[in-house]
């Protein structure tokens, strides 16, 4: 099972990119690092697994380091208007 959020950011060159965050539900452990670096974004679920709540509610860099902090590798962050894969 996975979980997917979308940011809605304005799309200026000054402005951090659009994100999809994903969670993927078959690897996350819910051990919570990601709740740790990027409390705006992420939540235990009621599995205790971590799911985006608010994809803006913290800055790109936090989101980042929350995501290659994560033991399990279940954090997936892309850009949403270019695909590009920013996290791993």
């Amino acid at each position: 099972m996975n979980d997917a959020s979308f940011a809605a950011r304005g799309s200026s060159a000054d402005e951090p990119p659009q994100l999809h965050i994903e969670v993927d539900h078959t690897r996350c452990a819910g051990n919570g690092m990601c709740l740790d670096l990027a409390p705006g974004v992420f939540a235990h679920n009621h599995w205790r697994q971590s799911e985006v709540v608010d994809p803006e509610g913290d800055t790109l860099e936090d989101v980042l380091e929350a995501a290659g902090n994560c033991p399990t590798c279940a954090i997936t962050v892309t850009d949403a208007l270019t695909g590009e894969v920013l996290f791993p």
